[in-house]
């Protein structure tokens, strides 16, 4: 299926869609807890994928990387703002290390696409890391480093930015693929995302 033809369905699912829903509660704050934040496209998506690593206590959709002070979800769109659709990933460091987190970062994102993710396009769905303090800075830029020169990629350019993490607004509609898991799903697979991450990461793809 083609990326126009991916869009078309995604449009029509979006049509479809109820109003985005009331923001969640804030994340309960637990002894051990320590953030990671990743933009890999559409936000949703990223909750799923980063939900099913053990270890990770709680993930939260929202922006990040802007000029905007608390930005609405329309204002991001508009591609004005600077901000990044991103994942803040609350999780215990005794049972996962920000290392896991960024190798499961790199096998659920497209690091050849800066123009967007998969059928979404535009700058806020780019792909980056941000990045809290020098520890977790150091280890971001070896694991792109690590991407850069491996043969998978036969020296195309990773455009997956690292950047320092600042201001986070939390977005309106949390767990949207548990809530609307069936239009989720349709969303998904329509949007190509599990096709190009196979394309791209064979077997390693979403691990």
């Amino acid at each position: 299926m083609t990326r126009f033809m991916s869009a078309l369905i995604v449009a029509a699912v979006f049509a479809a869609m109820p109003l985005r829903a009331e923001p969640t509660s804030a994340p309960a704050t637990v002894p051990l807890a320590a953030v990671a934040t990743f933009a890999a496209g559409c936000y949703w998506c990223v909750e799923s994928d980063f939900d099913k690593v053990k270890g990770v206590i709680e993930t939260t959709s929202g922006f990040m990387g802007g000029h905007v002070e608390n930005p609405t979800y329309e204002q991001v769109g508009t591609g004005k703002t600077g901000h990044l659709e991103v994942v803040r990933v609350t999780y215990d460091p005794s049972i996962v290390s920000y290392q896991k987190l960024l190798d499961h970062f790199w096998v659920n994102v497209d690091p050849l696409d800066g123009g967007g993710q998969f059928c979404d396009r535009g700058y806020h769905y780019s792909p980056g890391i941000f990045t809290y303090g020098d520890e977790q800075k150091a280890l971001a830029e070896a694991s792109k480093k690590k991407i850069e020169d491996s043969k998978r990629f036969a020296e195309q350019p990773i455009v997956v930015q690292i950047l320092p993490a600042s201001a986070f607004t939390p977005a309106h509609d949390q767990d949207f693929y548990k809530t609307n898991s069936v239009r989720y799903k349709f969303y998904r697979a329509g949007c190509g995302r599990d096709a190009r991450l196979k394309q791209l990461w064979g077997d390693k793809a979403g691990s």
